[in-house]
């Protein structure tokens, strides 16, 4: 018996909301609906918001401390849900994964060093790496009959050409939806370790697996990956917390960790926000029979999606995703230049998605669409997607 509600509308208007507040300002949309950012258009389980409430009510919010019951509940969070035995002494507090993988490029490399991608990709990936004035090195992912695949010839031929020092994994990957294998990881691991390459890994979706699909923690395939590995992980994404910021980046090699605490001391980033630490705490000891019930919910949206695009729009493709809740939609078939496509999608559909251009030139003739919304939402919006053949 399902006891969690995802389907009620949610007004997020007025409430500091990127998502909903500031693309108006941005993009002098109106009424359009917002499938874009990454944030869900769900309240976070409800265990959360009562344990966030009795916090607020102590009525003093000064600076934390970390104490042993937040370690232990990231701890049993990983191994419980991604058998992986981690230790507390691994575990860095920072505001999120974006400042975190900056302040490990800052503090691994220097200023024209190489760091490698695999684009179509989150793209503060490739902000970070240029705006710390290091080299872009990209490995584009493979798109075959609908699949995307890793061209390891190329990531290797990439690593050695350009003395590659970091290499940032999205597993699982954003925005094309892979959940990658065992096997992929463990080649792509191999290479790293024979040329010494660190991995940042962005596990920050690692909760959002389908059916058929599992999540493999990189560090965790070899004893010889766990101290070449930089872990990225947050219940933000999991359970609709990214305003509080809270990540936890996972290092086993104490020089690492030592380098990169540096950087965020440095930056003044030393203390986590009490809001954050309190929820971490209640999601991961209260939180899984809500996740598993968003899960449901999610596979029955994309099931929707996929459904309407084949009867309704056939033109246009959805790559079927294996984890994550925002979908990798090509509408190549339409023959629009990206910014027709945005145009249209914008000004005609009213609908806001994520264009494919900005995740790489690779992601050129693609959208990105969020689907972690009530069905009512979804469905109004895909009607509103089919209106762009009237326009073709």
């Amino acid at each position: 018996m399902k006891i969690y509600d995802f389907d009620t509308i949610i007004e997020r208007k007025n409430t500091y909301s990127i998502k909903y507040d500031s693309y108006q300002q941005q993009n002098q949309l109106k009424n359009v609906i917002p499938l874009w950012v990454a944030d869900m258009d769900f309240k976070t389980a409800p265990e959360i918001i009562e344990d966030l409430v009795e916090r607020a009510k102590h009525g003093i919010y000064g600076y934390t401390e970390i104490l042993d019951p937040y370690y232990t509940a990231v701890v049993h969070w990983m191994q419980y849900r991604h058998n992986w035995e981690i230790k507390k002494e691994w575990v860095v507090v920072t505001p999120g994964v974006v400042s975190a993988i900056s302040s490990a490029i800052r503090s691994l490399t220097k200023e024209g060093d190489s760091i490698l991608i695999q684009p179509p990709v989150y793209h503060p990936f490739s902000d970070m790496i240029l705006k710390n004035k290091r080299k872009l090195v990209t490995n584009p992912l493979q798109y075959k009959e609908g699949h995307y695949e890793i061209d390891f010839k190329d990531f290797e031929k990439k690593v050695i050409e350009n003395d590659v020092k970091i290499f940032i994994l999205c597993n699982p990957h954003n925005p094309v939806g892979r959940v990658w294998t065992k096997e992929e990881l463990i080649r792509l691991g191999d290479i790293c370790l024979q040329h010494g390459v660190v991995v940042i890994s962005d596990e920050i979706h690692n909760d959002f697996i389908y059916k058929g699909y599992q999540h493999h923690v990189f560090a965790s395939l070899k004893e010889e990956y766990k101290k070449m590995t930089i872990t990225c992980t947050s219940p933000s994404k999991t359970f609709n917390l990214a305003g509080l910021q809270i990540s936890n980046i996972i290092m086993a090699h104490p020089q690492y960790k030592e380098k990169i605490q540096k950087d965020i001391q440095a930056l003044g980033q030393g203390h986590a926000n009490t809001f954050g630490l309190e929820a971490c705490i209640s999601a991961y000891t209260k939180g899984e029979r809500w996740l598993e019930e968003l899960l449901s919910y999610l596979e029955d949206n994309i099931a929707y999606v996929r459904s309407f695009l084949s009867e309704r729009l056939p033109m246009v493709k959805l790559v079927e995703p294996e984890g994550l809740y925002l979908l990798w939609i090509d509408f190549r078939n339409l023959g629009l230049s990206n910014t027709e496509l945005d145009t249209i999608i914008q000004e005609k559909a009213k609908l806001w998605l994520s264009p494919g251009h900005t995740f790489g030139t690779e992601g050129s003739g693609f959208q990105r669409m969020n689907i972690a919304c009530p069905r009512s939402v979804l469905k109004k919006a895909l009607l509103q997607l089919e209106t762009i053949k009237e326009y073709l």
